[in-house]
C-alpha cells in the first residue's frame, strides 16, 4: 500500500478517541452537508456493524452530526455536536441496525428539509479517511479528501463533453472522474475529483449547460 504523507499512517488532527470511529464519521457527515449545500433541518443515521456497536463510546454520533454542522475533524466543538444540533432545530435520530454490510464502518445518512433531500451511504477506511459508496442511489467512489463536483444529468451524448469543456476553460484540472447511470437514458451521475476549490460562478455555468440537472461540490 502507498501513503501520500505520514498522516495517512498515523492518521489525523482530529478529536478522538478513534480516527475511524470519530474522525473518519466526521468526514461522512461533513461530505453530507456539503453535497446538501446547508444545514438540514433532521438527520436520520442508520449505523452498521462495529459503528452500530460501539458508537456511543466511540463518539460516532457527535462525530456525524459535527460534520453535519461542517466541523472539521479536529473541531472542539464535535464534543457538543448533537447538543448544538438540537439548539439549531435539526431533528436527529439514530437507529443500530442488524444488516451486515460489505464494510464493518458504514452508516447510512438521510437529510433534509422543507425543499429538498439527500441521502447517502459512506464508510469510514482507517486512519480518519472516509469514502462515500453511494449517493442518491447511484453507486460511486468518492474520498472526501480532494475537492470533488457532482453532476447529476440525463443520459445523453455531449452531457460529459459540455461539463469538461467548462472545467478545462476555466484551467481546473482533472484528478479522477466516474460517470455511473440508473439505466440507459435515464438520470447519470458524473463525480469529478479537481486540484483546486471551485467557485460559485462555475457551479451556475455547469448549471447552465446541457443536459446538467444538478449540481453540487465538496471542497476540501
Amino acid at each position: 500500500m502507498k501513503y501520500r504523507s505520514v498522516f495517512d499512517i498515523i492518521g489525523p488532527v482530529m478529536i478522538g478517541p478513534s480516527s475511524s470511529h470519530t474522525a473518519g464519521a466526521a468526514r461522512i457527515g461533513r461530505a453530507a452537508r456539503h453535497l446538501f449545500g446547508r444545514e438540514p433541518n433532521y438527520a436520520n443515521i442508520h449505523l452498521y456493524g462495529s459503528f452500530a456497536q460501539t458508537y456511543k463510546g466511540h463518539g460516532t454520533d457527535v462525530a456525524i452530526i459535527g460534520g453535519l454542522l461542517d466541523y472539521d475533524t479536529d473541531d472542539t466543538r464535535i464534543g457538543t455536536a448533537l447538543e448544538t444540533a438540537r439548539n439549531h432545530g435539526m431533528n436527529v435520530q439514530f437507529f443500530e441496525e442488524d444488516a451486515v454490510t460489505d464494510h464493518p464502518n458504514t452508516a447510512r445518512i438521510k437529510i433534509g428539509d422543507e425543499n429538498d433531500e439527500l441521502e447517502l451511504v459512506g464508510i469510514s477506511i482507517g486512519g480518519g479517511k472516509a469514502e462515500i459508496t453511494e449517493l442518491n442511489g447511484f453507486e460511486l467512489r468518492l474520498s472526501g479528501s480532494h475537492p470533488a463536483i457532482l453532476l447529476i444529468h440525463n443520459d445523453r451524448y455531449g452531457a460529459i463533453a459540455s461539463a469538461t469543456t467548462i472545467l478545462a476553460s476555466h484551467e481546473i484540472n482533472i484528478g479522477r472522474m466516474e460517470v455511473s447511470r440508473k439505466g440507459e437514458g435515464e438520470q447519470a451521475l458524473m463525480v469529478i475529483e479537481v486540484d483546486q476549490n471551485v467557485d460559485d460562478s462555475l457551479l451556475s455555468e455547469l448549471e447552465r449547460a446541457d443536459h446538467i440537472t444538478q449540481v453540487a461540490r465538496i471542497s476540501d
